[in-house]
């Protein structure tokens, strides 16, 4: 069984770190993780990327451009 999770992203850079952290700290480890951002305009991307790539996990950022939206950035 392999586990992926989707996160949706938008001006969170205050939080991504420890929300990614969470995520790669649980007892089942993830297979992949994939981030929707919504066109944030902090350092939500550049911190997300950095995170994942230290862990060597499997992952993929899209970034809406332009933003979706909340609602559509979750379809």
């Amino acid at each position: 069984m392999k586990f992926s999770v989707a996160m949706c992203t938008y001006n969170g850079e205050k939080y991504v770190e420890q929300q990614l952290m969470s995520i790669l700290q649980q007892s089942l480890p993830v297979d992949e993780i994939i981030i929707c951002d919504d066109s944030s305009k902090d350092h939500t991307v550049a911190i997300a990327d950095r995170i994942l790539k230290e862990h060597s996990i499997p992952y993929r950022i899209v970034v809406n451009t332009p933003a979706l939206g909340v609602s559509n950035n979750f379809l």
